[in-house]
């Protein structure tokens, strides 16, 4: 049979042309991705306070952001840890196991992690006791945690979309937020001073941030995928949008 010539000859065959990335790309995307955000994790977490407000003052961050910035950093960065859920998902997948498997097992774990948050809101001793208030916001404190809607956000994705589409959702809302936060925090306002977002509460510095965050992520995951920067842009700028704008009041974590 003839080779199929439909393709423009400068890129390739159709024949050449990968509709999803491979399986074995996708593994050693995720371990890689997840043991550099494990080793920044732990090189952060070692740090002293003042070293860390040190590095920011060096990174030419505002001295009266210094602070704030600080508290975002130890905060965003504990959330690398997201990245074990899509790293877990793939290794589940390669071992065999059925994605109806990993469904069931991500909505036990929400269902029990949402129900120790909400007795974490309602019950002092769970509240007085919880092991992880030091990084909650004030806001917080009294209603659910971002982590709850994070693991609602992610069972959703696993459950609705393709594995491969749902671990890119999860790595834009885990990179892609963490990046918004902490460029915001540290320049928001510092080059663009427009107020964007629900009470403009948000920074052009930190939506641009996201934007080419997820811009990255989405190229290198999709790498063998011909074509996939107008797909990716699209989806960086609905991710971007949806953490910015928060439609319908649903938290970002979840839509």
């Amino acid at each position: 049979m003839p080779k199929n010539t439909t393709y423009c000859k400068e890129w390739g065959y159709t024949d050449d042309a990968q509709p999803m990335p491979s399986e074995a790309f996708i593994t050693v995307y995720m371990v890689v991705l997840a043991l550099s955000a494990l080793v920044l994790l732990v090189a952060v977490r070692s740090l002293r306070p003042q070293d860390v407000k040190q590095i920011l003052q060096g990174a030419g961050v505002a001295m009266h952001k210094v602070a704030k910035t600080a508290s975002e950093l130890e905060r965003k960065v504990f959330h690398l840890c997201g990245l074990l859920v899509p790293l877990i998902y793939q290794l589940l997948l390669i071992q065999g196991h059925s994605r109806s498997l990993c469904v069931r097992i991500c909505w036990t774990i929400t269902i029990i992690g949402i129900g120790s948050d909400f007795m974490r809101v309602h019950v002092p001793f769970v509240r007085n006791n919880w092991p992880l208030k030091s990084i909650l916001r004030d806001k917080e404190q009294h209603q659910l945690c971002g982590g709850s809607y994070f693991s609602l956000g992610c069972t959703l994705a696993i459950h609705l979309f393709a594995p491969v589409i749902a671990m890119t959702a999860i790595i834009f809302l885990v990179m892609g937020d963490m990046s918004a936060a902490l460029i915001g925090r540290s320049f928001g306002q510092s080059i663009c001073s427009v107020k964007i977002g629900p009470g403009g509460k948000k920074s052009v510095e930190g939506s641009a941030a996201m934007f080419l965050v997820c811009v990255v992520f989405g190229c290198t995951i999709y790498s063998q995928v011909h074509l996939r920067e107008y797909a990716v842009v699209l989806a960086a700028l609905v991710a971007t949008l949806t953490e910015l704008y928060e439609p319908f009041g649903i938290n970002d974590n979840v839509s």
